[in-house]
């Protein structure tokens, strides 16, 4: 009975982990859990259907929080309401810029060229030193200068 209650609570908490990481002070980053989103013009599901995202990953910026919405921010600049259940806390960028932009081995111009990334690239945001950014693009990670994405920094 013991592991059975015990069980319980852990199921809980993990389910409670993704809407908690959502309750933060705002301004915050966050990116699409989902790989359909709705943006909407209000935060509720009455209002209109703005924008569809579909790109599970996307980085965002959460400027207000409603209820179980949220206001974000997406690279492009344009605002919306989204369900926060859709948005998880995992920190992403997009590469910016109208060039390809270079993945090094290290943070730093002299280290070894990885992989040339292409404007629009979306991967997993780490550690930021130097101003460059550790990025993992499905598996294959590096450093990236920090100019080039979207999604570093103070948000």
């Amino acid at each position: 009975m013991k592991t059975i209650a015990r069980l319980a609570a852990v199921t809980l908490l993990a389910l409670s982990v993704p809407a908690s990481a959502q309750n933060r002070e705002v301004p915050y980053w966050a990116s699409m859990r989902a790989t359909e989103v709705n943006m909407r013009v209000g935060p509720s599901a009455d209002y209109k259907i703005d924008w569809v995202y579909k790109r599970q990953g996307l980085p965002i910026r959460v400027i207000r929080r409603m209820e179980g919405w949220r206001l974000i921010q997406d690279p492009d600049g344009t605002q919306g309401w989204v369900v926060a259940r859709l948005l998880t806390p995992e920190r992403a960028a997009i590469v910016i810029g109208d060039e390809p932009t270079e993945m090094r081995e290290g943070a730093g111009e002299g280290t070894p060229l990885k992989w040339k990334l292409a404007p629009g690239v979306v991967g997993k945001l780490g550690d930021c030193k130097k101003d460059w950014c550790e990025f993992n693009v499905k598996g294959r990670a590096g450093w990236v200068k920090a100019d080039k994405l979207w999604g570093d920094g103070e948000p």
